[in-house]
Parts: structure tokens; C-alpha cells; sequence
């Protein structure tokens, strides 16, 4: 009997225990999160909770760290095309005060003159004087590292650049194109000067260095400037001899388009022009000189175009005897006045010399930025227009050589004008032939 009680007891009290079971984790499982609620949202206790934040694989990121309570800061705007970002302006050194030495653009260059001499005479396979009369030139050009600020700069950049090739390939000259500011105190126009003198010294063959700007555009592609008229000159910039000399204007030379000679003289101009140059007071303060000191300039930063003229005027027994003025052809042609006359000239001058009395050397697109900007002078459509009309104008010189024209200079779509049969010569035109390479010309 006692242990048939036993059993009854036993399966009676499993019956009232099973069910009881599942109700501690159910019970657990409802309550937990209200309790946890209540318990987080004192604001003295929910700062001791421990946070924990789970990051997926990043390649190529850095590690984030879990303790961080703050969320991430928002992600930076994109940087504006062709503007300097944060980054580079923190790589930039700090801006030259006026109590510091005076800019140089480099260690102190002397004897330059006798050391290229014995340079040149010890690799006669890279001669100053590629035939008699006719010098060794460098065409320098370059633009800005950054990309354009709009759709079409970059292309009319391009576009300028294959014009100066042309140009080049067609007279045997050197090119030579820079994208990288060598010196960041000589930034904007002042680029120039760091990259002439480093090529100067890098390439004691080039006898002659003829810098050129992005937005000059070579238009006559057949015209070579007199060498033997400058023989004597160590720099040959386009200008006014009564401008310069009489009215002392900062407009009476275009810094956008000169040749100047590899030698110790310009060497010592580069670095007493280059002094006035450097960003911030120093420019702002060479710019108050040069306001007072030429005519019709305003006050602002040194460019270097009045610096340049402001040497000239003040220094005219250092600099001015070897500096020569050129107004008889159009190394520097201002573009207003020339793109909308193209084909009166081609008309009226197809079989007249070339040089300034047919058209112009060289059309300067002053005022005009292909990248854009807040300093432009003249409406960005304007100056597409003329830059698509000179570039056109230049490249006709050249599609001529192989058979074909643009069908207009308001637009790049060509058409053929010559029907070859079997030699590049067969139209018999004579400036065909004189656009050929020189080494081939002498072979005609």
C-alpha cells in the first residue's frame, strides 16, 4: 500500500509541475525588456551602459572605434573643381612676411655663361644652332594641376595644347607643357618663372625658351619669328616703346607670349623679377609699389606683368638694353579684335608673306579663363565662341596639308578639298609645302 502511495504522489506532482515549466522563461522574456527600459532611461544611469556598435568589414578604411559615443560627423561636400581643398592649403608653407629675406628662386647661379659654353662644346650632338641663323627654341606652356571647374575647359586646354604641337612640329621646335606649380609662393600667373629657370638649367641645348599661356592660340601656323633681329636681345616681348618707356603703363607689354634667352642675364632677371611674386603680403605690398609707380594700374596684388614693366622703367640700364619691344607682327594679337575677322584675312591675304602684315602670330584670349571663374572679363560664351573660331582658323593651316578643311570656323566638322593622287605634293601649293616639317623641306 505504501508504495502505491508513493507512485500516485510522484505522478501527481509531475502533472502540476510540467506545466509550470515553460512559464519562468516566458515570464522572463516579457518582463526583461521593460525592466531594462526603465532602468536606461535615467539619465544618470544610461552613460554607464556600455555601447556597442558593429562595424562590417571596411577595405581600406581605418578602424572605428567602439567606445564612441557621439555619432560620426557628416561627410565633407565634394571639393569644387579647379578650387584649392583643405589639404593643400595645410601643404602650403606660411605666407612670406616682409621682415624675412627677400624670394629667391633658388640657389645663387653664376658663370652660368662659361659653364653652358663648355657644356655645348663638349656634347656637339645637342648644338645651340640647329643650322646658321636658326637657334635651338623651347616652347614652354602649361596650365593649372586641378581639373576645370566646367564641362568644356579641360577640352579647349586640350585643344590649345594640340595647336602649339602643330606649331612646333611644323618649325622643329622643343615643347615642353607644365601642370605642376613648382614653387607655391609663385602661384597664378607666377608660375612661369620657377618652371623657365628649372628648364633653363635642365636643358643647356635650348638656346632660346618662348613661353606661351594656355589661352594664346599660335594662328599663324607658317610664320617664324626673325632670329637674326633679335641677336642682340636677351628677352623679346610684345610692346610699345612710348607705353613702356613714356607712360610708364603696366599695359605697355603682354607678358603672355615672350622668348627669352638661356643665359646668366636672364637668369638674374628671372630672380629679381620673381622677388615680387611670392603670396601674400609681399605681393599685396610690391602691388601698392607698382599702383603708385605706373600709370593707369590699380592697387592690387603684383602680377607679373607690371613687375616686369616696373623693372624696365626703373632698372633700364640693367634690363632695358637687352630687352627688345616688338610691335612690327603680332607675337601677342588681342583676340577681340582679330577672331571675327578670320576669313576677310584668309580672302585678302591668302598669297601675302606671312607674319603681321597677313595675320596674326599669335591670338591672346585676354580676359577669358577656359577653366572659368570669378576673374573673367568677358562672357564665358563669348569667349568659347572666338577660342572655337581661332582654333579652327590655326588647324585649317594644318588639315590643308592632308586634303581637308573645316567646313566652317564655327564648327570642328570637316570636309575634304583635295583629292590626292599618290604624293602630298600633288595640289602644287606652295605654303602646303613650306608647312612641312624643315627637315623635310630641304628635300622638296
Amino acid at each position: 500500500m505504501c508504495e502505491e502511495a508513493a507512485a500516485a504522489y510522484r505522478r501527481a506532482r509531475q502533472q502540476w509541475l510540467l506545466p509550470a515549466v515553460p512559464i519562468v522563461p516566458v515570464a522572463l522574456f516579457l518582463v526583461a525588456p521593460f525592466a531594462l527600459f526603465l532602468f536606461t532611461s535615467s539619465s544618470d544611469l544610461r552613460l554607464q551602459l556600455p555601447r556597442i556598435r558593429i562595424e562590417y568589414d571596411r577595405h581600406g578604411e581605418a578602424p572605428i572605434d567602439e567606445r564612441t559615443t557621439m555619432p560620426p560627423p557628416p561627410s565633407p561636400s565634394p571639393p569644387v573643381p579647379g578650387a584649392e581643398s583643405d589639404d593643400e592649403l595645410q601643404r602650403l608653407p606660411l605666407l612670406r612676411q616682409l621682415t624675412d629675406p627677400p624670394y629667391s628662386l633658388g640657389a645663387a647661379v653664376s658663370d652660368y655663361d662659361a659653364r653652358r659654353a663648355r657644356w655645348l662644346r663638349d656634347n656637339p650632338r645637342f648644338p645651340a644652332l640647329v643650322a646658321p641663323g636658326r637657334p635651338r627654341v623651347l616652347v614652354v606652356t602649361g596650365s593649372s594641376p586641378r581639373r576645370c571647374g566646367n564641362a568644356d575647359g579641360d577640352h579647349v586646354l586640350l585643344r590649345a595644347f594640340k595647336n602649339k604641337v602643330d606649331y612646333c612640329r611644323v618649325h622643329g621646335f622643343d615643347v615642353f607643357y607644365s601642370n605642376a606649380v613648382l614653387d607655391a609662393e609663385l602661384s597664378g600667373f607666377w608660375t612661369k618663372l620657377p618652371v623657365l629657370r628649372a628648364l633653363m638649367l635642365a636643358h643647356p641645348e635650348a638656346e632660346l625658351l618662348w613661353w606661351v599661356d594656355s589661352d594664346a592660340v599660335f594662328t599663324d601656323m607658317l610664320f617664324e619669328p626673325p632670329w637674326g633681329k633679335y641677336a642682340g636681345h636677351n628677352l623679346v616681348v610684345p610692346g610699345w616703346h612710348d607705353k613702356v618707356y613714356g607712360a610708364r603703363s603696366w599695359l605697355g607689354i603682354n607678358a603672355g607670349s615672350f622668348i627669352i634667352r638661356n643665359c646668366q642675364w636672364s637668369l638674374d632677371l628671372l630672380d629679381a623679377w620673381a622677388r615680387m611674386g611670392p603670396r601674400g603680403p609681399v605681393r599685396y605690398r610690391y602691388g601698392e609699389l607698382l599702383g603708385k609707380a605706373l600709370s593707369d594700374r590699380p592697387s592690387y596684388e603684383a602680377d607679373d606683368q607690371s613687375a616686369l614693366v616696373y623693372l624696365l622703367v626703373t632698372q633700364r640700364a640693367r634690363w632695358g638694353h637687352k630687352t627688345f619691344l616688338e610691335s612690327s607682327y603680332m607675337l601677342h594679337g588681342f583676340w577681340v579684335d582679330i577672331v571675327d575677322r578670320y576669313e576677310e584675312m584668309r580672302r585678302r591675304n591668302h598669297w601675302a608673306g606671312a607674319g603681321g602684315e597677313r595675320w596674326p602670330l599669335v591670338t591672346h584670349f585676354v580676359g577669358c579663363k577656359p577653366c572659368g571663374g570669378q576673374y573673367a572679363s568677358y562672357d564665358a560664351s563669348r569667349c568659347r565662341r572666338g577660342m572655337e573660331r581661332a582654333l579652327n582658323f590655326a588647324d585649317d593651316q594644318i588639315l590643308g596639308l592632308y586634303g581637308f578643311q573645316h567646313e566652317s570656323l564655327n564648327t570642328t566638322a570637316v570636309r575634304r578639298v583635295r583629292n590626292d593622287t599618290g604624293g602630298p605634293l600633288d595640289a602644287e601649293d606652295e605654303e602646303i609645302g613650306r608647312l612641312l616639317h624643315p627637315m623635310f623641306r630641304t628635300r622638296i
